[in-house]
């Protein structure tokens, strides 16, 4: 959990000062344990389908130059309603050589460049892997858009629509680019980046199912994170700030007359649910829990909850277990907001004839 808590801190810590959430890659690996989770700061992705050719590039640059792209480099068969009349061989030989030319054209223009990195959106076909390969220089395509969104955020450059005029400017960089072997899969890890404003986590677990648990309980770990940095006023978790606002409104309870006091006592009773319930969720005994804890606030140690670790209670600020103040504000909005809805519903409107029968027909009609 430790190590878990440290990946996630470091991860919202790459962002820039927006903190945008889509630059923050998971990726799930079956296989392994959830130690073997990994934060590369920097950008991977899975490894891409790739044609003849591709295992003869190198799988590992220094400093290499990233050349990300939108186009597609393959040859492609005309659309159906096409159509191109000749008479003579010759003809038809000039048009295949004009689609080899244009493709041959592209390549050689990216090779001009000096990127050693060529990533598309769009596929590389096996005439173009092939080429690429011949001069060391490694290729992917198909390329999830998201993955080469961070690339570009990560590396530096552009996503180009042509290859005429590429300029150094238009192309990224970073310090190590390898393909390495993770579980079962293959993953493109970009590290060293310069700009680095996004990172990835891999997960790693022995079933799909855990997983995906895991990733679950990593965005809300992640949300809470980016909330705790956008706004920085804090209060101790593990139901400290709930036993004590219970505490401090059944005081306040005691100087109100009239039916406001009963409402304002209940109010304080539910507040005290979120602990129990914490304690519920970790199979402790909340009653013993609950009595140290109105007690522990009741001689003014407010920051007092619930530990987990101990199974007792604790001072959870010092601990550096802390939440959002506008978090449980929300929540407590919300909750109020929720419950005066229900009441305000004094009555269930009911379709009379939802109950209606029709009448048997007369026999032998």
């Amino acid at each position: 959990v430790s190590t878990q808590s440290t990946g996630v801190v470091d991860a919202v810590m790459c962002l820039d000062t927006y903190l945008p959430l889509n630059m923050i890659g998971i990726k799930k690996v079956t296989g392994g344990s959830l130690t073997d989770t990994q934060l590369v700061k920097g950008v991977a992705f899975k490894k891409t389908f790739s044609y003849a050719g591709f295992e003869m590039q190198p799988k590992t640059y220094k400093s290499p130059k990233v050349l990300c792209l939108n186009i597609e480099l393959e040859l492609k068969a005309e659309r159906d309603n096409a159509e191109c009349r000749i008479d003579n061989v010759k003809d038809y030989q000039e048009i295949v050589d004009v689609e080899w030319n244009i493709l041959y054209e592209k390549l050689e223009k990216m090779v001009q460049s000096g990127a050693k990195i060529i990533l598309s959106k769009l596929p590389i076909g096996d005439v173009a892997t092939q080429y690429f390969a011949d001069r060391d220089i490694f290729c992917a395509g198909r390329v999830a858009q998201e993955d080469l969104n961070r690339t570009v955020k990560a590396c530096g450059g552009t996503i180009l629509a042509t290859v005429n005029n590429v300029r150094e400017a238009d192309m990224g960089e970073c310090e190590l680019f390898e393909e390495i072997q993770i579980g079962n899969e293959r993953y493109n890890k970009f590290t060293g980046c310069p700009k680095a404003k996004t990172c990835t986590l891999i997960l790693r677990g022995g079933a799909e199912q855990f997983i995906d648990e895991t990733e679950r309980s990593l965005h809300d770990a992640i949300m809470i994170v980016r909330r705790a940095m956008k706004n920085d006023s804090v209060v101790a978790g593990g139901g400290a700030i709930e036993m004590e606002l219970s505490k401090e409104l059944k005081s306040y309870a005691k100087t109100i007359h009239g039916k406001e006091q009963l409402l304002i006592t209940a109010y304080a009773k539910a507040l005290e649910i979120i602990p129990r319930q914490l304690c519920d969720n970790a199979g402790f005994d909340a009653t013993v829990i609950l009595n140290k804890l109105r007690q522990k606030h009741a001689q003014g140690e407010k920051w007092m909850g619930m530990d987990i670790t101990s199974e007792d209670v604790a001072d959870n600020f010092a601990a550096c277990v802390w939440e959002p103040s506008i978090v449980k504000k929300n929540a407590l909005t919300a909750a109020c907001e929720a419950c005066c809805t229900i009441l305000s519903i004094d009555e269930t409107v009911k379709n009379p004839n939802s109950n209606y029968k029709a009448p048997n027909a007369m026999p032998g009609m």
